[in-house]
């Protein structure tokens, strides 16, 4: 009878066990089924409202109106630069056309011309007030004063010149004269510095003439939006580094804008900058939010991807397969955290130019512009739950790896006519100038942009590069457009082929995915590829990849 007992206690107790293994793992399950659910499936489950999904949505429709309202403004200020630039162009360059002759403004072949273009700087910023039609004036100093126009021509110390002997004895060292020019004395300067425009064009490097503007961007007004005040900081610059007998000359103008010391508006027109600062901070309150809520999304999946592989540990002593740890480091949460910091530092710093703190208007539209794209590029995310919409995301998820390795190799080769275009024909056809010009020009010949043109301008006075040119091309294109090309395309279709078959057929099992269907009962297939044995009270086997070929991704 005690022995009876004992056994029926032993029973008991070994019962009660396995009741909670069973419940344990009964429990993980339905935790992981209800985190890769879709927000309808949580809500139809267990009615939890998907809150996720609705920041992310508001998130998508204010991030965009910010960078719609931000982008509007961003227009003025950069119009209004450009144009100031034309202006200024217009106003101080001497013959200038309107338009820049390669990478410089104008250039001049006389010595006339170099002096005509230098005392054309000088009149006309003499005469600025009178000639400009925008809002444009001197920029002053804190008394008060009017700032100067500076003058500096820098030229070899000591030389000497005789091209019809061949000889020349020239100092290499660099000296550097300058001269101011003040408005207010316009009709002395060229009696008071006659010897300073005395120049030895054998021995001139270059003249630099600086100054500084300033001006008032008055179409923000319309707006209902404070006008900025700038300061252009304009450099003209006559080069005659070369020595050739062509002196470029180059108008380069660097700006900044800052509020208005003192203002006053009247009409309609008025300071409306709150309600702006007030929706940016909304946005900003939104960004945080979302970004709280992937977070905890990320911790969830961590702590079940922890039960799960304590699971595999404690009953089956492997560990999780690496398909199945992806399936858990999701990295549309990361991507949806990226966006929002940066959609948060953008609308700080949108704030800050609001206030007339800030005025660094590029910084902030990398950061709205990255934010938003992010933004947009997440919602795939959402359509991926409806097969039909999801063939796009699988075909790039099976088919990045394949491509990542296939750009690899081809970027080499990419490199290497890089380099030789540019060393051969850069001194013969423009788009081999330089480096990025020559990668520029083999990406459009690539996509078969401008082909006849490419061949067409390579000068033929060496009869040489004439012949390299045309094998370089040929070769080029034959090699990346009729090769490389088709197989990039075709890496694609295969893995686009492979999804569809999936979706068909249905895609392989990993062990989440066995373990979610309740599978008690799993075959342990041998490398001979029969069955051997079964094992019994298990969920889970061996991540395997069963397909005709290595190259198959299997994705969930």
């Amino acid at each position: 009878m005690e022995l009876l007992v004992r056994y029926l206690d032993r029973s008991n107790s070994i019962s009660s066990v396995m009741t909670q293994d069973v419940i344990k793992e009964e429990n993980l399950r339905d935790d992981l089924k209800y985190y890769f659910m879709s927000p309808c499936e949580k809500y139809r489950t267990r009615r939890h409202k998907p809150w996720k999904m609705g920041v992310q949505i508001l998130k998508i429709i204010m991030i965009t109106t910010q960078l719609v309202l931000f982008g509007l403004n961003n227009q003025l200020v950069v119009a209004y630069k450009e144009e100031n630039t034309m202006a200024l162009k217009n106003l101080f360059l001497k013959d200038y056309s309107g338009v820049d002759e390669d990478d410089y403004c104008v250039a001049v072949y006389t010595q006339q011309a170099v002096y005509d273009s230098l005392y054309y700087v000088l009149d006309q910023y003499s005469q600025l007030g009178q000639l400009s039609v925008g809002p444009i004036s001197y920029a002053e100093d804190e008394d008060g004063k009017l700032q100067p126009l500076i003058i500096c021509k820098e030229y070899y110390k000591r030389g000497g010149v005789k091209p019809s002997d061949e000889a020349f004895d020239i100092d290499a060292h660099l000296e550097t004269v300058c001269i101011s020019h003040d408005p207010k004395t316009a009709n002395q300067w060229k009696t008071k510095n006659a010897s300073f425009f005395e120049l030895d064009f054998y021995r001139l490097v270059d003249i630099k003439i600086t100054f500084q503007l300033k001006g008032i961007n008055l179409q923000t007004v319309r707006s209902r939006e404070l006008p900025d005040c700038y300061s252009f900081y304009v450099t003209i610059t006559l080069d005659n580094q070369c020595h050739s007998g062509k002196v470029k000359v180059f108008l380069d103008i660097d700006s900044e804008s800052s509020a208005c010391r003192d203002w006053k508006i009247s009409g309609t027109a008025e300071k409306n900058t709150h309600y702006l600062l007030v929706f940016d901070g909304f946005v900003i309150l939104v960004c945080i939010s979302s970004a709280v809520l992937c977070t905890r999304s990320i911790v969830l999946a961590v702590r079940l991807l922890q039960r799960f592989s304590r699971f595999l540990d404690e009953n089956f002593n492997r560990k999780v397969c690496e398909d199945d740890q992806k399936e858990f480091l999701n990295g549309w949460y990361v991507l949806v955290i990226v966006s929002d910091i940066l959609a948060i530092v953008g609308s700080i710093l949108k704030m800050e130019i609001q206030a007339k703190s800030l005025t660094s208007y590029d910084v902030c539209s990398i950061f709205l512009g990255t934010s938003t794209l992010m933004v947009w590029v997440g919602v795939i995310r959402y359509l991926g739950y409806f097969q039909k919409y999801n063939v796009l995301i699988l075909t790039m998820k099976a088919a990045f790896p394949k491509v990542l390795r296939f750009c690899c190799c081809a970027g080499m080769i990419y490199l290497g006519y890089t380099f030789c275009g540019w060393i051969v024909l850069g001194p013969y056809h423009e788009k081999f100038e330089g480096l990025s010009r020559v990668a520029e020009c083999l990406f459009s010949l690539l996509n078969g942009d401008d082909m006849f043109t490419t061949f067409a301008q390579l000068k033929d006075k060496n009869i040489l590069v004439w012949l390299f040119s045309r094998a370089y091309l040929y070769s080029f294109i034959s090699l990346f457009i009729y090769m490389v090309l088709s197989l990039f395309i075709a890496l694609i279709t295969d893995s686009y082929e492979t999804i569809k078959k999936y979706q068909r057929d249905g895609f392989p099992l990993t062990d989440l995915q066995k373990f979610l269907r309740e599978q008690k009962d799993f075959p342990v297939v041998e490398e001979n590829g029969q069955t051997a044995v079964e094992l019994k009270h298990s969920v889970l086997c061996c991540c395997q990849r069963v397909s005709a070929n290595d190259d198959v991704i299997l994705i969930s």
